[in-house]
Order: C-alpha cells, then sequence, then structure tokens
C-alpha cells in the first residue's frame, strides 16, 4: 500500500493511526493526518507518521482517505478537497449518519466508497468494524476488509445498518465500560482497593468476552454453567433483573440508535 491520509486527528482518527501503524499492514511514514491544532498530534509524529494542518495537501497522493471528523464538519471538508482527489482514490467515511448518496452528492461526482464504524480499541488492535460498501470492486473490499481486520475483527454490512452497527460496536464499547466501572465500584463497596478492584473487574470482562468469542455459546448456556439452585451467582443476578439492568441496557441502546435516525431527518 503506497499511503493513507486521516482527515480528522481527534480520538477516533488518532487511534486508528496508532492501530494501524503498530500492525505493520503500513509503514508510519506513510500515514498522513490533519488536524486543525496540529500540536495535539505530538504522539503521532514521535511514531513517524506525517501530520499537518492542510487538508488540501494530505489528499493528492493519498490511495485511502479515511474521513474522521464531526459530522457537522463534514460538508465543508468534503467540498474542501474534492477538487484535490484524484477519481480513482478510495475514500472511507467513519462520519456517522451520513450516507453514501449525500457523501457524492457533496463532492459532485460518483467514486468509490466506504463506510466504516470501528471504535477506539483499535488502537490496540482490539477494535470491532462494521464496514459497508458502494461502487467497489470485490477486490477493493477484501483490501479494505483486511485493513480492519488487521487491527480487531470486521464484518461487511449493508449500509441500512451502518446505524445499528454504530451504537452496537461503536457507543457499545463505552457501555462496556462503564458496566466495569460499576464494577469496581461495587468491589470497593464489597472490600477491594480500586486498583485491585479495576484488575478483577477488567480481567473478568476481558474472560467473559473470550468464552463467548472462542466458544461460540450464547451467554446464557454459560451463565447455566455458574448459576446453581439456591447459589450466590443467580442471587445477584436476579436482584440486577429487578432493578431493569437488563431493560435498562437495551433502552440506551435504542435510545443511541433512534437519535442516529433522528439527525438524519
Amino acid at each position: 500500500m503506497k499511503s493513507i491520509t486521516i482527515i480528522g486527528g481527534g480520538n477516533l482518527g488518532n487511534a486508528i493511526a496508532v492501530g494501524f501503524a503498530k500492525s505493520n499492514i503500513i509503514s508510519p511514514n506513510n500515514i498522513t493526518v490533519t488536524r486543525r491544532r496540529i500540536h495535539l498530534l505530538g504522539t503521532l509524529k514521535e511514531m513517524g507518521i506525517h501530520v499537518t494542518d492542510n487538508n488540501c495537501q494530505a489528499v493528492e497522493s493519498a490511495q485511502i482517505i479515511f474521513l474522521a471528523v464531526k459530522p457537522k464538519h463534514i460538508e465543508g471538508i468534503l467540498k474542501e478537497i474534492a477538487p484535490h482527489l484524484d477519481r480513482n482514490t478510495i475514500i472511507v467515511s467513519l462520519v456517522t449518519g451520513m450516507s453514501f448518496s449525500q457523501i457524492e452528492s457533496t463532492l459532485g461526482y460518483n467514486c468509490t466508497l466506504f463506510r466504516a464504524m470501528p471504535n477506539t480499541a483499535i488502537a490496540i488492535g482490539e477494535s470491532m468494524t462494521c464496514i459497508s460498501a458502494h461502487r467497489a470492486s470485490q477486490e477493493q473490499q477484501d483490501q479494505i476488509l483486511t485493513m480492519f481486520k488487521q487491527v480487531g475483527q470486521a464484518e461487511i454490512i449493508p449500509e441500512e445498518m451502518m446505524s445499528a452497527a454504530t451504537v452496537l460496536g461503536s457507543c457499545g464499547i463505552a457501555f462496556a465500560l462503564r458496566f466495569i466501572r460499576a464494577s469496581i465500584q461495587g468491589g470497593i463497596e464489597i472490600g477491594f482497593s480500586a486498583n485491585l478492584a479495576q484488575t478483577i473487574a477488567a480481567q473478568t470482562v476481558k474472560g467473559a468476552a473470550e468464552l463467548i468469542i472462542k466458544s461460540g455459546n450464547h451467554p446464557e448456556r454459560e451463565i447455566d454453567k455458574v448459576t446453581t439452585p439456591l447459589g450466590i451467582t443467580i442471587s445477584g443476578l436476579n436482584e440486577m433483573e429487578h432493578q431493569g439492568f437488563s431493560s435498562a441496557l437495551i433502552k440506551g441502546l435504542s435510545t443511541s440508535f433512534k437519535k442516529i435516525e433522528n439527525s438524519k431527518s
């Protein structure tokens, strides 16, 4: 791969640059990241990644361009860089809620587009990335899928599922972290130090995820293995359900999804 440019060096853009550089799928000196406040990209610069505040220059020689900016900024940036794009360049949008048709309409021409929704765990090679493709050959789809599989798991999905993917995979990492935080707080209440409670809670969640990933079992099957009659686990689970644990999580996912959908109208 010759070069990639990431427009937007915020949390997600930064994480993608670090993840790709660490995975060795592309040399750091073939990655360019842009941001208006360029002084905040010092860590990337130390890794050998090019940093700049000039979007137009950054896209001119890029083979693949990743758009990692906030939705309110994307239209202006697309209009800014459009005259400087090679029409054979692959564009990967990480922008929530902006459809393929909207991107093409703003650019003013038909092009090879992808929408991708990774999460910030991409920086450590553990992202869950959902991808949809538009006017892309199978070879191009395989290329983008392979890139993201180097920094976690990746799946091709229909574009109409991208909002749901954003909630479950991208927002979902925050929901999972909130569960870990609550577990830490509970651990402190029952006697652990904060540091030890965090270690135990985080590793327990990691182990639970690996059980599901490696076995392919439904979570309830693994739950059954640790819920004995009259036992302490089932007592705790039942109390959580009485307090609305599952329904609160489902409602949170649904609320985030509705906000994305409402923003389109």
